[in-house]
């Protein structure tokens, strides 16, 4: 025994032997991911079927263990091929967080089949074990369970690390992963890879699963293991950074001593192991060089087409996209005078306020990107809140309304917390958090309260001025007055620069940064609204049964009341502001027709989430949209010819004259950058580099690829960490970030001209004229401020798109336009932010010649347009040499060449590093470059380009 009395040999020997168990799982998590950079939360599920299996033959039909084991190894193998070949392989294109989403659906698919599969008639049996047995080795119990743990594990952990490192198919598996399109140019095929992968990832599920069975839980447990052994073997794969195996086995067996540590010394203490884990999952992220980054746009959002222009003067066409909602709105108030069981009406009561939740996913997950597995844990908690101060004598509407602000604050701590973590690694914290809400968080004294059977706290509803509530016919309409007007701020903050705003951050956060947006403060506010939606709908959910059910198996507030909330979403329409009503009709409507119907069940949430993913990725709101395009294009063939013509609309000049600022009359120059290094671990990309751009100054900055000019500009748009010094006319700016950088007049453009993808052409403009410094709260009163501001911005932004000739794609998305119209918006947008220094990172990469040579004309009529000057990065040379008064040549980081354009283009030291001697290459376009065709000249040209 050891001389400690809060540990001994016992608990060590316990927990060496579960995190023995959990590692094998938890290489399944880490197997998929480095194959194809996705988190399986299907994992621990995959394995219940044939676990259960396994106890079916073993305790009903007495097959020998050693039979019926490699039986639901192949059940399990056979399972991940499946999902691999019907799901994983047709959202191969789909982003990553579309796939985990897919995942879940799985997993409440397995533990469907699972629960379906003929239970042993003794589920009190202990579950079969390979070795039975107990024996006592120097005061340690070693029971046969433990013995099968310490013998299967190591052979089989060793197997597969054999296998990987020593046979061919091993080896393409790793080849896959590290590096995927190398993999395919080898002959690789990735879908073996993949299918082999899932197969894996679900034979190693299942044999945890049988191992953990065997030593901690009866033949009918099994079921009941999916949930806390993912959760446990998620911590342990993020601690090893998603990659090792060899620090898996470490956290693995560090958590299993964490475990059996507090389950021996606060056996009263329920939940502290889920607590721990939560801290552990965050400062594993922290730390975690990865933070689980992702840049693929997180597309949900259902999309109409742009109504035809000759119906745009119709009431009834501009409306079209109403029609619905005010249909479901009628629906939805003659219910209750249709079916008056006061058990039906509490069935409407609930789909109402699991609507009001599902919109906080619909800011979080649909605008901002952020995937919650945890929202109706923070309902549960805001739920709890309310009950408390009820109880402590506060008014029930009132203590609703404290909840809302208390709701969106905790969520602002919560967001804090969140900022270095975005996507995939959110949802794991989420889902860690949303456990520990329900074994820990929810059982506090300071929340559960008075509680007297330690799972439910009464929270009856009070009385509304003249309102009383004696059935729920009147608090459903209530309730339902609360969801219309959550849907109508909601809405408007979409249509505002509240919810442009966050939709961008979503897209792309630099090229937000670059409009003025501050990536950081939107998603604060993106979790703060969402926050205050979750606390208030989990409130007045918890209000229409007048209890909060904190646990057990009918509380709403559990993890499959999370998991069923993104399937709402998913289903709606992810990013829909209708999408959380129609997804929870969806969702706890149709079953409520049929309670005891599993099928109909599983069609509304895991299958009908697996559906809706594979057929319909932007919901049923596009099914909608789509009968709605096609009525609007069957009107326009039919009555557009006879349409009256729009009226003509006012105009403001696009870019009003400026007087002439401070900086420009001191001469100063307008960009002015000393001594700055740019380092990535040992690799300095930009080398002590100092350049200037005078007023009115067009600076090209050329050389080859490598040599350090988009990191050069990055550094001077605040894009990355450097040191030196970067000075907008008189001011140092080094310290200042991005958003800070352009507010102050710096302008970039970047060499992909992604943007962003999902929101149009009008409101990327909108966005670029800083309409994120619209209010919150003035634009969900509707304010009159607010009411002018809008329609002001959306006037100059009308000018803009009319001057650059973008009126035919004003209302297309950024994703449906080609490389040069993305380039003509992006101008557009500095125009729009009146920038007074303009960093273009490439921007004739991907045009046609003929597109790169109409090109040049158009930048310097931007420059023109704003008195800007300008620091271009270009590979096209007649184009940096036609326009550019002064030009830089880098090489490995340092400038090499700098002055007139024809004194670099002659310098030796350019030649050999980056133009080399043939001149046709320098001259391919055609455009002179003798001295009388310089900038001069080529800067008289005409006004636009042409689309």
């Amino acid at each position: 025994m050891l001389a400690v009395t809060w540990v001994n040999s016992q608990v060590v020997f316990d927990g060496l032997v579960q995190g023995l168990a959990l590692s094998v799982i938890t290489f399944g998590i880490i197997l998929i991911y480095r194959a194809s950079r996705i988190i399986n939360f299907a994992v621990g599920n995959m394995g219940v079927i044939g676990a259960t299996l396994l106890a079916l033959l073993v305790v009903q039909y007495h097959v020998p263990f050693w039979v019926a084991l490699p039986v639901a190894l192949v059940v399990g193998l056979a399972l991940g091929a499946i999902v691999d070949a019907t799901v994983i392989r047709r959202l191969r294109k789909s982003p990553r967080v579309v796939v985990l989403v897919a995942t879940i659906g799985i997993a409440q698919i397995c533990e469907a089949i699972a629960y379906k599969l003929p239970q042993p008639t003794n589920l009190a049996l202990h579950y079969p074990s390979a070795i039975n047995g107990s024996w006592t080795v120097a005061g340690v119990q070693v029971r046969g369970s433990d013995l099968s743990i310490l013998i299967i594990v190591p052979v089989a952990l060793i197997a597969l690390t054999w296998f990987l490192d020593r046979t061919t198919i091993g080896r393409t598996v790793k080849a896959c992963a590290s590096n995927p399109q190398l993999a395919r140019l080898s002959s690789i095929s990735p879908k073996l890879v993949s299918t082999l992968v899932w197969a894996l990832a679900a034979g190693l599920s299942t044999l945890s699963i049988v191992l953990i069975a065997g030593q901690s839980g009866s033949a009918g447990d099994v079921t009941t293991l999916g949930d806390q052994t993912l959760s446990l073997a998620l911590v342990a794969a993020v601690i090893a950074g998603m990659t090792s195996f060899r620090r898996a086995i470490v956290a693995s067996i560090v958590i299993g001593l964490a475990q059996s540590l507090i389950s021996f010394n606060f056996i009263n203490t329920p939940g502290l192991i889920n607590l721990l884990l939560l801290i552990a999952v965050l400062v594993a992220v922290a730390f975690n060089p990865d933070k689980g980054e992702d840049h693929e746009v997180f597309a949900f959002t259902p999309r109409a087409r742009p109504i035809p222009a000759r119906l745009q003067a119709y009431r009834w066409a501009r409306n079209a996209n109403k029609s619905g909602l005010i249909l479901l709105g009628v629906i939805a108030i003659i219910l209750p005078l249709i079916f008056t069981r006061p058990s039906t009406q509490q069935t409407f009561t609930e789909v109402v306020a699991f609507a009001i939740c599902a919109t906080s996913l619909t800011v979080l997950t649909g605008w901002l990107g952020q995937l919650s597995l945890g929202q109706m844990a923070f309902a549960g908690l805001g739920a709890l809140f309310a009950a408390r101060l009820v109880e402590a004598g506060v008014p029930f509407w009132v203590a609703i309304a404290v909840t809302t602000v208390a709701s969106a604050l905790a969520a602002v701590v919560l967001g804090l917390g969140s900022l270095r973590v975005r996507g995939l690694y959110l949802a794991v914290v989420t889902f860690v958090f949303a456990l520990a809400a329900q074994q820990y968080f929810f059982n506090l004294p300071i929340l559960s309260g008075q509680s007297t059977d330690g799972a439910n706290l009464p929270f009856v509803p009070g009385k509304l001025f003249s309102l009383n509530f004696p059935g729920q016919r009147t608090y459903y309409y209530v309730v339902l007055v609360v969801l219309g007007l959550v849907l109508l701020v909601v809405s408007r903050f979409r249509d505002s620069g509240v919810g442009r705003s966050i939709m961008a951050v979503r897209d792309n956060e630099n090229a937000a940064s670059a409009f003025m947006v501050r990536p950081a403060w939107e998603k604060i506010r993106a979790f703060s609204i969402a926050g205050a939606l979750a606390g208030l709908g989990g409130a007045l959910l918890a209000g229409a049964y007048a209890n909060v059910e904190f646990s057990g198996p009918g509380s709403f507030f559990l993890v499959d009341g999370s998991l069923g909330l993104v399937a709402m979403v998913v289903i709606g329409g992810m990013g829909s502001v209708t999408a959380a009503v129609i997804g929870a009709i969806w969702v706890i409507g149709i079953p409520a027709l049929a309670p005891n119907n599993l099928v109909l069940g599983l069609l509304s949430s895991s299958i009908g989430l697996l559906a809706i993913l594979l057929y319909f990725p932007r919901g049923l709101n596009q099914i909608s949209y789509d009968v709605r395009d096609a009525v609007l294009a069957w009107a326009d063939r039919r009555f557009g010819k006879d349409a009256p013509a729009p009226e003509p609309v006012p105009r403001r000049p696009a870019v009003a004259s400026r007087p002439v600022s401070e900086r420009e009359e001191t001469g100063a120059p307008s960009l002015a950058v000393s001594d700055l290094r740019v380092a990535f671990g040992g690799n300095r990309a930009v080398n002590d580099v100092s350049l200037t751009v005078r007023q009115g100054e067009i600076v090209g900055l050329i050389g080859s690829n490598g040599a350090g000019k988009s990191t050069l500009m990055n550094a001077v748009g605040g894009f990355v960490t450097a040191s030196g010094s970067v000075r907008l006319g008189n001011e140092e700016v080094g310290d200042k970030a991005s958003a800070h950088r352009a507010a102050l007049g710096l302008g970039r453009t970047f060499q992909s001209a992604t943007l962003f993808p999902e929101l149009t052409v009008t409101e990327t403009l909108l966005v670029a004229l800083g309409d994120q410094r619209t209010g919150a709260v003035s634009t969900a009163l509707a304010l009159p401020g607010a009411t002018r501001q809008s329609r002001r911005e959306r006037a100059e932004v009308a000018d803009l798109i009319e001057l650059l000739g973008l009126t035919h794609w004003r209302d297309h998305h950024i994703g449906d336009l080609s490389t040069g119209t993305r380039r003509v918006v992006e101008l557009a947008g500095l125009l729009a932010l009146k920038a007074k220094v303009l960093c273009l990172d490439e921007p004739t990469a991907g045009l046609a010649q003929r597109e790169t040579e109409a090109f040049g004309p158009l930048i310097v009529n931007v420059q023109r347009q704003l008195g800007a000057s300008v620091l271009l990065i270009e590979h096209d040379m007649p184009l940096i040499m036609g326009i550019s008064d002064r030009v830089y040549c880098l090489e490995a980081g340092a400038v090499i060449a700098e002055g007139a354009p024809k004194d670099v283009r002659d310098n030796p030291r350019v030649i050999a590093s980056y133009l080399g001697t043939d001149e046709r290459a320098i001259n391919r376009s055609g455009a002179t470059t003798s001295d009388a065709a310089g900038a001069g000249q080529v800067k008289d040209a005409g006004p636009a380009i042409v689309l």
